[in-house]
């Protein structure tokens, strides 16, 4: 018995393990790493901006199917109750007593009707036209989202990808400093070296450290910014494909304008604008003109709820007319309408070419970006080359005692800021192109 209760629990063990095995794995399984297509897929599907713009798109479609409703015969009814403080007469010496009743005490009515505009001025089809362009300016706007939304993608994405290296070249700084200190205490263990080396030595790895705490906050911002942009809960895991080549970009100053002021939804929209205000103008001058509609009714009238007729009404009847209404003179309220909607065309007019010139400067300074990057990248490039063999040599020196602890620390810090420099530029570069396309409305 004292055997088999060991080789129980000892089997007992094994199948409970054998049973969190799978988890173990599955929870050890690599996540997937995301591109940046990808990225731009899920938020362009995922967005809540978007998904507000679309609904837009929508109401701008119902509002073009009202007003095409206005071109169409209205049919209606209405049913009213009229009581006379008394019934009317009529004196008269012909009848017996003096009074004839001409109408009852109690009246009812009732009406069913259709209605057709006729003409009203242009009215009609200017608010219909309205309507059609909102249609347009909606789609721009849902267009102009996109824009933005992709560089947002684009931008958040890089950042990402720069914390991590930041993350990478803190940590590289640590192991560093952290042989630095250790080399450091052997020198002072044997008197070789001050205390004030070692101290120094300890100061900057605490300063690394905190560096690399910093770097990895940052980073957990920068994913949560990443998964908010993307529609996603702001914990989701985030692994994404590095990109660490470029090439260059080829292009011209005038042919990205040229490019931009064709592409651009905000000019675009503008353009919608001014043909919606010309349409205001012909609206509001629509009441120079008379009105003209086309009614038909059918009429039940009686002394009771049925209206079935009575002595002093017709059981029905029917009444077809056509009337035609002018508003002439309103102290020049038509007049400073149509001049205030020309002002606001003028105003239109004003910032197209204001928003022009905001374009071509946004084209000329992300192209200027691109430059800066492109010639960033081999400078830093080899600056990082230069420091690795700087650390090297300092490092050597400092084991033989022929250089200082400042100049093997300072070498550090260089190295780790020519990385970072390095790693910026080529993210720099990526970010400039992904600005210079949004600037010239693509993506």
């Amino acid at each position: 018995m004292s055997l088999r209760r060991p080789v129980f629990f000892l089997g007992l063990l094994l199948l409970l393990f054998m049973a969190e095995l799978p988890i173990s794995v599955a929870a050890e399984e690599p996540r997937r790493v995301e591109t940046i297509k990808e990225s731009i897929s899920e938020a362009l599907e995922k967005s809540y901006k978007l998904k507000a713009r679309q609904e837009r798109l929508d109401q701008a479609e119902f509002a073009r199917k009202q007003a095409r409703a206005d071109f169409l015969p209205k049919l209606g009814t209405n049913y009213s109750y009229n009581r006379l403080s008394e019934a009317r007469t009529f004196r008269s010496t012909l009848a017996q007593g003096g009074d004839i009743a001409v109408s009852s005490q109690d009246n009812y009515r009732w009406t069913g009707f259709v209605r057709q505009p006729i003409f009203t001025g242009f009215a009609l089809i200017s608010n219909y036209r309205l309507a059609e362009l909102g249609i347009d300016q909606s789609e721009l706007e849902f267009e102009l989202e996109k824009l933005d939304l992709v560089l947002q993608v684009k931008e958040t994405y890089f950042t990402v990808l720069a914390a991590d290296k930041a993350v990478e070249v803190a940590e590289k700084d640590v192991e560093t400093r952290t042989w630095t200190v250790k080399v450091a205490r052997n020198f002072f263990d044997v008197g070789m070296i001050p205390v004030n080396d070692v101290l120094k030595a300890e100061v900057e790895l605490a300063n690394t450290e905190q560096a690399l705490i910093r770097a990895k906050n940052a980073g957990m911002v920068a994913r949560a910014r990443f998964n908010t942009i993307l529609a996603r809960p702001v914990n989701s895991p985030v692994v994404l494909e590095d990109i660490l080549t470029y090439s260059p970009v080829k292009g011209d100053y005038d042919g990205y304008v040229e490019t931009a002021l064709a592409n651009r939804p905000e000019i675009k929209i503008l353009d919608v604008n001014i043909l919606q205000t010309d349409q205001r103008i012909r609206l509001a001058k629509s009441k120079y003109y008379p009105e003209v509609n086309f009614t038909y009714e059918y009429i039940k009238e009686g002394d009771d709820p049925s209206v079935s007729g009575s002595p002093f009404h017709d059981a029905n009847h029917w009444e077809a007319l056509a009337v035609l209404s002018w508003t002439f003179w309103e102290w020049g309220k038509t007049y400073y309408a149509g001049r205030e909607q020309e002002s606001v065309m003028r105003q239109l007019i004003q910032t197209k070419l204001d928003v022009e010139d905001g374009i071509r400067f946004e084209v000329k300074d992300s192209v200027l970006g691109l430059e800066t990057a492109e010639k960033n990248i081999p400078t830093t490039q080899k600056a990082v080359t230069q420091g690795e063999e700087n650390l090297r040599v300092n490092e050597e020196r400092y084991k033989a005692q022929v250089t200082t602890i400042t100049e093997l620390l300072d070498a550090q810090t260089l190295l780790a800021e020519a990385r970072l420099n390095y790693y910026r530029a080529l993210y720099d570069h990526n970010l400039a192109r992904a600005r210079l396309e949004r600037a010239v409305g693509t993506y």
